[in-house]
């Protein structure tokens, strides 16, 4: 297959009229698959309505059929055409952060859209991603877009057009490139469907943002303890994988730094994934700095881009520090902890 691919400055005015837009729309309305941008990453498009769309989706993917895929919309017309009831809570949190990286979900309305798309639950998860390509070419189609991360299962979320072809050139129909995204993480997914909003995936959106609006905001259990399944679209399957294995480490540079000569004097290619302030204080083959410790906003926004290099640096295992778990800095270690995939070595 040969993947296509658009240029479009998202600062332009009228997107929705521009060619690039107007074909890729008509590729989705033709039910392909097409990447576009948001704000937090790529995503992998097709007709949320259509069996044969999504199917194609999760074929690019490579991901698992029973994991149930985010709805993108483009205005709250398309909201209220697939889902039962707007619980007041839920209203409250899109007027606060919509469009933005939040995702709600909603009992949904029967016969709107694929079973395949929501994994054949009674729910459904939606978001108004806040990306002006994403948001014209959406309205253009006319079609709620289904739009896991637009990479191989298990590999890094892409942030950019060019980690999109590197996992899916030939098997897509096009990539709508829109530059670099901001977010860096995922959206924050949070249930609205019973009294208390419950966080089912950290993101782009803390904890402290939602109780801000709403009051009180629980958390999945299964998010602490691995032996629950989570409930949330994208979190069942291991996945944001470098190929070496990552081991987190909560200890001191100097603890790091011992592995780290363990494994060389094995003569393994070791990798350090550390942050601006510490780059200088380790001395591995490979290091890598993934934003500030003292701005962990900037850790998010690089955090995959981080993976994904050190996939070309070939190193044979990588070790990570680890982050605080506040703010967004609880959404950075759920990803770390996922790409892993080990228990944290503690010093």
């Amino acid at each position: 297959m040969l993947t296509k691919l658009w240029k479009v400055d998202k600062n332009v005015d009228n997107l929705i009229t521009y060619p690039q837009i107007r074909q890729a729309a008509t590729l989705l309305m033709e039910n392909h698959v097409v990447a576009l941008p948001t704000e937090t990453v790529y995503g992998l498009g097709g007709n949320a309505e259509s069996d044969d769309a999504v199917a194609k989706i999760f074929a690019a993917k490579g991901r698992p059929s029973d994991n149930p895929l985010i709805i993108h919309i483009a205005n709250q017309a398309q909201l209220a055409n697939i889902v039962r009831e707007i619980p007041e809570m839920a209203n409250q949190l899109m007027e606060a952060f919509w469009p933005g990286p939040l995702t709600l979900i909603f009992n949904k309305q029967d016969g709107k859209l694929s079973e395949k798309a929501t994994a054949g639950l009674s729910t459904v998860a939606v978001r108004m991603p806040d990306h002006p390509v994403a948001l014209a070419l959406i309205e253009a189609s006319g079609l709620p877009i289904a739009a896991p991360s637009a990479n191989l299962s298990g590999r890094p979320s892409p942030t950019t057009a060019g980690h999109v072809h590197d996992d899916l050139d030939g098997r897509i129909a096009g990539i709508v490139d829109g530059g670099p995204t901001g977010v860096g993480v995922e959206s924050t997914v949070v249930d609205c469907t019973g009294d208390v909003p419950v966080i089912l995936r950290p993101g782009g959106i803390t904890k402290e943002q939602l109780e801000a609006v709403v009051g009180e905001v629980s958390t999945d259990p299964a998010l602490a303890d691995p032996e629950q399944a989570p409930k949330s679209p994208g979190m069942k399957y291991r996945h944001y994988s470098p190929n070496a294995p990552l081991y987190l480490v909560d200890g001191e540079v100097e603890d790091i730094q011992q592995l780290v000569d363990e494994k060389r004097a094995e003569g393994l290619k070791v990798g350090v994934m550390t942050t601006e302030e510490n780059r200088e204080r380790y001395q591995a083959d490979v290091i890598y700095p993934c934003g500030r410790r003292t701005q962990l906003e900037s850790v998010a926004e690089a955090l995959y881009d981080t993976l994904r290099a050190f996939n070309e640096s070939n190193v044979d295992i990588i070790y990570g520090e680890i982050f605080p778990e506040t703010g967004v800095g609880v959404a950075v270690m759920n990803r770390l902890t996922k790409a892993s995939g080990y228990p944290i070595i503690r010093k």
